[in-house]
């Protein structure tokens, strides 16, 4: 069975935790819908960098419903401004939360992991962050500096530079460590699980 991801996608989301992430899902065979969320321009993002990258569908696009049933895994990128956007929309914070109650994979890099406070991911939950937000996260989870940290359900990470340990995580949480592995290999991936 084919299994399928979201990866959201905001203004100001950053362009190598997103596009690493949904490159490496695509490659191990995952379904990946990018999911717009409160874009300026409807039909396009534009990222941290100034990159700009079109989704392929609007969360809120009339007529679509989006339920975790009909997905395995839900990615929250980082870069702050997206997160921002994310960590405050109450669509989102459901949709997270409906995913985390029916022990889907919810994952979060960088800033991303400040979604998982506001969408009720419980205390005690085991996480990792950009350092910037470790504050924001610190008395509310059990903080770690590891470089990506897999909690029951919940993977999170540290930035940019971890997005490959992130996205082969994610793919071993989703399809096994074969499939991470032979692509670790492929990709000539220094990460190490």
């Amino acid at each position: 069975m084919v299994k399928k991801a979201i990866v959201f996608l905001a203004d100001g989301t950053e362009e190598m935790e997103f596009t690493i992430t949904v490159d490496v899902l695509r490659r191990a065979k995952v379904e990946v819908t990018v999911v717009g969320v409160q874009l300026k321009t409807p039909t396009v993002a534009e990222c941290s960098r100034g990159v700009k990258i079109v989704p392929d569908a609007e969360f809120q696009h009339e007529g679509q419903s989006w339920k975790s049933a009909d997905y395995d895994a839900v990615v929250v990128p980082g870069g702050m401004g997206g997160a921002s956007t994310l960590r405050d929309d109450t669509g989102v914070q459901r949709l997270i939360s409906s995913f985390y109650e029916k022990q889907k994979i919810v994952a979060f890099i960088c800033a991303g992991t400040l979604v998982a406070k506001s969408s009720g991911i419980p205390r005690g939950h085991k996480v990792t962050s950009y350092p910037s937000v470790k504050d924001q996260l610190k008395d509310y989870y059990e903080y770690s500096e590891e470089r990506v940290v897999v909690d029951q359900n919940i993977v999170t990470s540290r930035g940019p530079g971890t997005a490959f340990l992130f996205a082969l995580t994610l793919v071993e949480q989703l399809v096994g460590k074969e499939v991470a592995d032979n692509l670790r290999a492929e990709m000539l991936s220094a990460a190490e699980l």
